[in-house]
């Protein structure tokens, strides 16, 4: 398959629809290729969230702007469920950040899954990582830990499945890796796991995964699943989770009187919501130039991701391989990739790079001197030192870019590469 960029036209269309695209709060010019650690804002996604945010009115009261704040609510719960989860049952568990949404998942499942022993993987977030390992010490259950495909950068079905047997009580996997962009091959592995053991239960952080591509957890089988909309274009202090109708009527934290299914403590937050819908609408708008006449909310949100995922994938391509312009990454002297084995097909447009004479931290301020923000994945961070060491690495500058930038946007992120390798 061929992957496409957006066109001239389009790409400027869409970049208008985002906030510091090229230049910082102060105007100064910038590439903002830490998308990882919180995406550009579209800009109708924080419009609708200050317009719901700023009415005091409680959604849950039944004066007239609550009913209204409600319907908005309503209707970003539905597009949560059903477009951005493709879920028809089950339910929608908001929070305040997806790790803390991931840990009490962890809390509660852990409470009622039968079984002797948990199976998570080395490339996990700490919210999930830490969580299964806390939770099996205190329900006395083995950890098994899936081991990590140094080529690849990510880990394979196989080394998953290998750990499963009749009694793994709960299987934590992410969708794709926030290190090397390593897209998981989670449709074989939670298969597998059912048929080792039907009453397994099956977690999934999907943070780094949801801007790139769609997700459907209960086509997968997976019993929860999390994302925080502030990765994916939205607004900060809101995570969410789909959850199984199976799982989500465990026993949990929740207001006597009301459904069993419930997991939405205190008032809820109607600007999220609807900041939510508007994410969903910017999708499903990218969608609809493609897909067929009279194609649902879900599929055109569907066809919108293939179309940002078809354009990253085109920029990820250009900036290993680089063009008539730059020097790939995989052609710079002075620097590596590492976990660069996966076919594209297999990654978000997230990477890891090594420099010969700087470490992770130097190179991210030597970036940043010359208008490119990047992160620094360090050991020395309790959110980077697993992942990294596990890479026989001290540290990497992660590079993550979005579907709103541009060839020429890479290619002088090269340029820049070459001049930092080379010092």
């Amino acid at each position: 398959m061929t992957d496409t960029l957006f066109s001239r036209e389009e790409l400027a269309e869409i970049r208008s629809k985002f906030y510091c695209v090229d230049q910082d709060m102060d105007g100064s010019s910038r590439l903002f290729f830490d998308n990882a650690g919180g995406s550009l804002r579209l800009k109708a996604a924080e419009e609708a969230f200050h317009r719901a945010d700023q009415m005091p009115d409680c959604s849950e009261h039944s004066n007239r702007t609550a009913r209204y704040l409600e319907e908005v609510e309503q209707a970003g719960i539905k597009d949560l469920l059903e477009v951005v989860f493709n879920a028809r049952n089950g339910v929608i568990c908001p929070g305040y950040t997806a790790s803390q949404i991931m840990m009490e998942l962890v809390r509660v499942i852990s409470a009622h899954a039968q079984g002797t022993n948990y199976v998570t993987t080395m490339l996990e977030h700490p919210s999930a990582y830490d969580a299964m390992t806390y939770y099996s010490q205190i329900h006395g259950c083995e950890l098994r830990v899936a081991g990590v495909n140094k080529q690849s950068g990510g880990v394979d079905a196989d080394a998953v499945i290998r750990l499963i047997d009749r009694d793994t009580a709960i299987l934590c996997c992410m969708a794709a890796s926030n290190i090397s962009g390593y897209i998981y091959d989670l449709e074989t592995i939670c298969r597998e796991a059912r048929r080792i053991n039907p009453d397994i239960f099956i977690i999934c952080d999907a943070v780094q995964h949801a801007p790139h591509a769609s997700l459907d957890p209960e086509g997968c089988g997976v019993d929860a699943m999390n994302f925080a909309p502030y990765k994916f274009f939205g607004v900060r202090g809101f995570g969410v989770a789909y959850i199984s109708s199976r799982a989500a009527s465990l026993a949990h934290h929740r207001i006597f009187g009301t459904p069993a299914d419930n997991w939405s403590l205190g008032s809820p937050a109607p600007g999220h919501y609807a900041a939510i819908r508007e994410i969903v609408n910017y999708v499903a708008g990218l969608g609809a130039k493609i897909a067929p006449a009279g194609a649902d909310r879900r599929r055109l949100f569907e066809a919108g991701m293939s179309r940002i995922a078809s354009h990253e994938r085109a920029l990820l391509g250009l900036a290993l391989e680089g063009s008539g312009q730059a020097k790939g990454l995989r052609h710079i002297k002075g620097l590596r990739v590492p976990m660069d084995g996966a076919p594209l097909c297999q990654r978000d447009f997230i990477i890891g790079i090594e420099f010969d004479r700087l470490s992770c931290e130097q190179a991210v301020r030597e970036y940043e001197k010359r208008g490119v923000i990047t992160f620094e994945r360090s050991a020395e961070s309790p959110y980077s030192k697993r992942m990294v060491e596990a890479f026989d690495s001290k540290g990497m500058v992660r590079v993550s870019p979005l579907h709103v930038h541009s060839p020429e946007e890479i290619e002088r992120f090269l340029l820049v590469t070459e001049e930092i390798a080379g010092m």
